[in-house]
């Protein structure tokens, strides 16, 4: 097996199996990985375009993340308003119902990026990203993640 082919099956098997736990952590609060993503975007960005959370989501890239705000609206979790200076655009914020629940989102996350540092365990992981960064830079979904890392991380 070549080096490429498996680190692309290696990316792909943690990748689902943190899927998986992230899926089975959700779902009493009924939410998919996908729609605690925009959750989670929102609480650091908010109010947000719908644009400009598509521009920092994983889950959805190359696609409208509106199928997931129309969710969370219906919900009750996300509030859509007319932007204040254009009327063609819409802003997307967190209700309090959804404020509440991003809480529970955050525990959800740090369960889970726990147990990601418990099986790190100790290692240096600078060369690791470095590669993984690399290897994204030019995908939406890298470029998501570049943006949602901050200009200085």
């Amino acid at each position: 097996m070549r080096a490429a082919e498996e680190l692309r099956y290696l990316v792909l098997a943690l990748q689902r199996a943190g899927n998986l736990l992230l899926a089975a952590e959700l779902r009493p609060l009924d939410l998919t990985p996908a729609q605690a993503e925009v959750i989670t975007v929102l609480v650091g960005h908010q109010p947000l375009s719908l644009t400009g959370l598509g521009e920092l989501l994983v889950c959805e890239t190359g696609t409208s993340p509106s199928r997931i705000v129309d969710r969370l609206v219906k919900s009750g979790l996300v509030a859509r308003e007319v932007h204040p200076d254009d009327r063609r655009h819409v802003q997307l914020s967190l209700t309090s119902q959804g404020t509440e629940l991003a809480t529970k989102v955050a525990d959800v996350d740090e369960r889970l990026h726990n147990a990601i540092d418990d099986l790190i365990g100790g290692r240096d992981t600078d060369s690791t990203l470095t590669l993984l960064r690399a290897m994204t830079a030019d995908l939406p979904a890298g470029r998501a993640v570049a943006r949602r890392r901050g200009p200085h991380s």
